[in-house]
């Protein structure tokens, strides 16, 4: 969503704000509450934050973000902007509940929608479907940007 979907005078929502950057951060615990921490595409539609394991290189296809999940499906992400200006800076964190999936096509038709690589080839999958439960956000200005 681009500042001119909104009114002049309406400042974004944490949602609007997350949705704007091309990469977040999700935190996983594993069994022993031992955290683990990635960065991720994602696309958020109908109130869920969806992701995939996709063809960019990784050591094996078995995440640990995935065994986190099946494990503990308590999930947060974190989006946030930083610049030399410290009156710009802003943080926005989605907690929620993740579900694995192999199949999901909510999730790829908003992923091929967000990101001009998924086009040519699209996640195979598995799929994260995140239902956003708790918006938390912070920013430096008292108006957002």
């Amino acid at each position: 969503m681009g500042e001119g979907d909104r009114g002049a005078d309406r400042p974004l929502t944490p949602a609007e704000r997350f949705a704007g950057v091309p990469v977040a951060r999700l935190a996983t615990v594993d069994r022993e509450g031992v955290p683990h921490l990635v960065p991720m595409v994602f696309a958020l539609a109908n109130g869920m934050i969806y992701s995939a394991v996709d063809a960019k290189p990784k050591r094996t296809r078995n995440l640990k973000r995935l065994a986190n999940i099946a494990a503990n499906p308590h999930v947060s992400v974190l989006a946030d902007h930083y610049e030399d200006d410290w009156s710009r800076l802003w943080w926005v964190r989605a907690d929620g509940t993740a579900r694995v999936t192999g199949h999901s096509p909510q999730a790829l038709a908003a992923l091929v929608d967000r990101y001009e690589q998924y086009r040519s080839a699209p996640p195979a999958g598995p799929f994260l479907e995140i239902t956003v439960t708790r918006w938390s956000s912070w920013s430096a200005a008292r108006q957002p940007h």
